[in-house]
């Protein structure tokens, strides 16, 4: 079985029936709107597709891939899994269980500019690993936040494929687009719609809900000196931390265009005495 399910299709470039403003937020690191999102996910998904659920199967559910720095996808699926849990829970039903798809590899470009070919060309430089005697014979649910170009559900289907991954699949999204007329770049108009500058990524992190994903990270890094300093001098010290653990742990440090960023982090580790 291989299924998919989205909770908005996008048709024009000018309506839409969610709010481009709350995605905007979502995708640089807003966990409260990532919770909503899920919560609507789940209730829509389940509306129609219950008997998708009404299984001895074990339930994996897995976000977009990622290497050490979760995407925004992925508290979209953590919630999602709370929900989900909390109706097999009523169901009598085992919990479901969190997995990933594991990729080894990172670029600066973005992704939201491109279109399928070239995204799935920047893609095809990943390797990924997948444990497919753990997902054999589970329901395996994928989580994505939007659909574009489907590059991203190609590559998660090539991947299975190149596993031989004997097992049931699901791909959910919290919206889709539905007319391929609109230019895929309509991604960043979302991703950009609220949050359209440094001034309103420090606004972000200063919320008790904010929470670093790999968008944010590649935002700090790519900034200018100059804005750099700027954010750094609205956020608290222990997320400047933070950010330098994320880089280093992501392999960012080996990448020409984020060596000075990472290294004013670094002289502000030394300089508190790390």
């Amino acid at each position: 079985m291989n299924k998919r399910y989205s909770l908005h299709h996008i048709h024009s470039a000018e309506e839409f029936t969610f709010s481009p403003a709350e995605y905007s937020y979502f995708k640089y690191g807003d966990r409260s709107y990532a919770e909503k999102f899920a919560k609507e996910l789940f209730e829509g998904f389940i509306s129609e597709n219950e008997q998708l659920l009404d299984t001895d199967k074990e339930i994996v559910v897995l976000p977009s891939p990622y290497m050490a720095i979760p995407t925004a996808s992925n508290f979209l699926c953590f919630y999602f899994k709370k929900h989900l849990d909390f109706y097999l829970f009523l169901k009598g039903k085992k919990s479901s269980i969190l997995s990933k798809i594991n990729r080894n590899h990172t670029y600066i470009t973005d992704y939201g500019n491109l279109n399928f070919e070239d995204r799935k060309n920047l893609i095809a430089n990943d390797t990924y690993y997948i444990d497919k005697d753990f997902l054999k014979g589970k329901l395996c649910i994928f989580i994505d936040d939007i659909k574009i170009t489907g590059s991203h559900e190609y590559t998660i289907n090539k991947i299975l494929g190149q596993y031989d991954v004997k097992a049931d699949f699901v791909f959910l999204y919290y919206a889709e687009l539905m007319n391929f007329d609109i230019d895929p770049t309509i991604e960043n108009y979302f991703n950009y719609y609220a949050v359209k500058n440094v001034e309103h990524v420090a606004e972000v992190m200063i919320k008790a809900e904010f929470q670093f994903n790999t968008r944010v990270v590649k935002y700090i890094l790519g900034l200018e000196s100059s804005k750099f300093e700027f954010l750094t001098s609205k956020i608290k010290k222990e997320q400047m931390d933070h950010l330098l653990e994320l880089a280093i742990s992501n392999n960012y440090h080996l990448i020409k265009e984020y060596e000075n960023n990472i290294n004013t982090l670094t002289q502000t580790e030394l300089y508190y005495g790390y």
